[in-house]
């Protein structure tokens, strides 16, 4: 029998591009120093990439074979904070080094064209994960509102800025309670847009002020939402045909667990769940946020769906979430039916209307795209 392969063989980790072979040296100079900033230089391997079309050549970054064993087995990144005693919650510089332990253990190369690129895509996932623990919604799965003084609505533009209100404190009033004093209703999915919109802008205000004023004109005439909004800010990593590991997280990630039940998954609202993984094995919970999910939690609560449904009095399907709760409190307190459950929930989810024996975990995550002057790939549509 032939032994299992090693994962550490499938880390492609970061890949650094450049047109030149100087500029390539720079951009790798700098992520050197960077690294030894955070006392991470001894845990990376570099080795040389060939030239492509556009670039005279390129340099792979990716945690040590040896580490990633140790450190992440199976590509498992959801206890690299705990093996290593980071504290993400009260230390930047530990979120920052999560992130990049991470990055540098993806199966899946993430590609930059410069290092200014790469540190502004580490500081905007840096900016995710603090804008979405503070991020907490009224839960509501028809009603929708924002801050009437700082946003306005119609049916064609969605919600916009109103003139005069700057973007990042109309979306921090939107969706941190400590901004606005209040909580508002909306979507998981369109929470995820408004956290991600406000991370972006963030980084903007230094690196490229010209697209954040784009961005602020945008939202003051019609919001991008949806397809669209995955089109024109992130990039996906991971198919139906190339899956990640099911383990594989990076802090700032945006992702969907389905709900893998067809009967349950027609209730709105409850067709899967659209979070960010925030680091320290853990995804974001708007609705209580003071208690975010682990792998297991999120897992337990979908599958228990299916045990909650009702129709109500107007014929619509609902979830009862008191009777979720219960369940999740009862095989919480069974480990072996903790065990049960997770087997069946940890499986890949099935393609679009197919429900036979797939699980929660899907195949792919999302990020921003880049954003720096002369290689922003963050192209705004007209109105």
């Amino acid at each position: 029998m032939s032994a299992a392969p090693n994962p550490s063989l499938l880390v492609a980790g970061i890949h650094l591009y450049a047109a030149t072979g100087d500029a390539l040296a720079a951009s790798s100079y700098r992520f050197l120093v960077q690294l030894e900033q955070l006392g991470l230089q001894d845990a990376v391997e570099t080795t040389e990439l060939p030239a492509r079309e556009g670039a005279a050549g390129g340099r792979r970054f990716r945690l040590a074979p040896g580490l990633a064993d140790k450190w992440a087995p199976g590509l498992d990144t959801l206890g690299l904070a705990e093996k290593l005693q980071l504290d993400t919650t009260g230390s930047s510089e530990d979120l920052e080094r999560e992130i990049l332990l991470a990055m540098l253990l993806s199966p899946i190369a993430f590609e930059f064209p410069s290092h200014e690129e790469l540190a502004s895509a580490v500081r905007v996932r840096r900016n995710i994960v603090v804008a979405a623990r503070k991020t907490a919604l009224e839960f509501h799965t028809t009603e929708v509102n924002r801050p009437e003084d700082c946003w306005t609505y119609s049916e064609d533009d969605g919600f916009t800025v109103r003139p005069g209100h700057a973007l990042i404190p109309a979306l921090q009033k939107a969706t941190q309670p400590e901004a606005s004093g209040k909580l508002y209703s909306f979507s998981c999915y369109r929470a995820t847009e408004y956290v991600i919109l406000l991370a972006i802008a963030q980084e903007l205000e230094t690196c490229n002020p010209a697209l954040l004023a784009g961005l602020q004109q945008r939202w003051e005439r019609r919001a991008i939402m949806s397809g669209k909004f995955h089109d024109v800010f992130l990039r996906e990593y991971g198919s139906m045909e190339q899956p990640l590991p099911p383990k594989y997280y990076v802090p700032g990630d945006r992702l969907w667990f389905r709900n893998p039940d067809e009967h349950s998954s027609d209730v709105s609202g409850y067709e899967g769940s659209w979070v960010f993984y925030i680091g320290n094995g853990l995804f974001t919970n708007f609705w209580k946020r003071e208690q975010p999910y682990s792998l297991t939690a999120k897992c337990l609560e979908l599958f228990h769906w299916r045990h909650a449904t009702y129709t109500d009095e107007a014929g619509e399907l609902r979830i009862n979430e008191s009777i979720v709760e219960a369940g999740v409190k009862a095989s919480s307190a069974d480990p072996a039916e903790t065990a049960r459950i997770l087997e069946l929930m940890l499986r890949m989810r099935e393609p679009k209307g197919v429900y036979q024996s797939g699980g929660c975990i899907d195949t792919s995550r999302e990020y921003p795209r880049w954003m720096r002057p002369g290689t922003a790939d963050m192209v705004l549509p007209p109105v």
